[in-house]
């Protein structure tokens, strides 16, 4: 599974390497890792081989490894944990592996306690996704000054508390504005100019919540679209539920919604029934998990975004080992995203 996937992770990475080539330059998309375009071009792109170094006899063991989630009740980590655990069970001669999530989006101390434990314990990498990108650097810089290798995936630490600390950590991910732009204009084409939407932020402490915002608002302004409010759901599938329905009684003449995840796409979609609503008001998400693929195809849902979950799991291990062997990655480096619609979803 996980090779037959990585595949498609290549060549999607290719065409979203290309596209963002196209924009880098402009307002359309930000580097959440980088302060410019040139900071990033500075840097080799990290290319995935699929091979890990054998380090046993330089360590005189196995090296440990540990990846840190977020919400374990989100389907998108779930992906991230299965295919981080079946990537290490064929490769259980070369290193030992542990995972953490967290119980909700905001469990920002169980991420804390996750790298001091493995600080503890005696780690040799971290590959983490984090919850909150400021509050998570303190912990960070602990794990680097005892020697273990930290792998920044999905969510980008912030540079201002990183240069704050004094580190400076690449960053494994893949364009959130991009790709929330991408799902807002394909649902700016479906309704077109003067439409009314909402938007359900992410976490406002985490560069992805604020990066996919961003998207959401490029589309808006570039589609004609009218934005009628915006609000954080954390994430959060029941709040959403609740922010959707407040959002029908406060304006009932919504066309359209854009969530930051798939998870709030969710409670939206639930709203949206609960009301009868549903067919009426189109909706967009992130991260393709496997629940809202059957919505998608039957046009419940207009669109999400493919981020490869389970293959950025993946990538960050191999990059954390090949680190741990003497190889050094820095800047952005970029991972694929897709966006996917009724014509090429697939139901499993």
């Amino acid at each position: 599974m996980v090779g037959i996937t990585r595949s498609r992770w290549l060549a999607t990475g290719l065409s979203t390497l290309m596209v963002a080539g196209l924009v880098v330059g402009s307002s359309a998309v930000t580097f959440a890792q980088d302060e410019s375009p040139a900071a990033a071009e500075e840097c080799p792109k990290a290319e995935v081989t699929g091979v890990i170094p054998d380090l046993t006899e330089q360590l005189g063991r196995k090296p440990k490894v540990g990846l840190v989630m977020k919400s374990l009740a989100n389907q998108f980590f779930q992906q991230m944990d299965d295919g981080a655990k079946a990537f290490a069970a064929e490769n259980e001669d070369l290193f030992e592996f542990q995972t953490v999530g967290m119980k909700d989006e905001r469990d920002f101390a169980a991420q804390v306690e996750a790298v001091e434990n493995y600080i503890t314990q005696g780690f040799d990498v971290i590959v983490i996704a984090p919850a909150d990108s400021k509050a998570m650097v303190e912990p960070i810089k602990k794990a680097l000054d005892a020697g273990i290798k930290v792998i920044n995936i999905d969510v980008a630490l912030d540079p201002g508390a990183m240069a704050d600390a004094g580190i400076d950590l690449a960053f494994f991910g893949p364009d959130n504005r991009l790709g929330a732009k991408m799902a807002g204009d394909a649902l700016a084409a479906s309704l077109g100019e003067g439409a009314n939407v909402v938007i359900l932020e992410g976490n406002p402490e985490a560069d992805n919540g604020n990066q996919r915002r961003m998207g959401f608002e490029d589309a808006v302004a570039e589609g004609g679209l009218n934005l009628l409010d915006s609000r954080t759901a954390n994430w959060e599938t029941e709040q959403a539920n609740q922010l959707m329905t407040t959002f029908l009684t406060q304006y009932p003449d919504i066309q359209g919604v854009m969530a930051a995840n798939d998870s709030m796409a969710l409670g939206v979609v639930a709203a949206l029934d609960a009301e009868g609503k549903t067919g009426e008001i189109e909706v967009v998400g992130f991260d393709n998990i496997p629940a809202v693929r059957p919505l998608i195809a039957d046009g419940t849902m207009l669109a999400t975004i493919e981020q490869f979950g389970s293959e950025m799991a993946v990538f960050g291990i191999e990059m954390g080992l090949r680190e741990l062997a003497g190889e050094e990655f820095c800047g952005w480096q970029l991972t694929p995203i897709e966006l996917i619609t009724a014509e090429n979803v697939v139901v499993e």
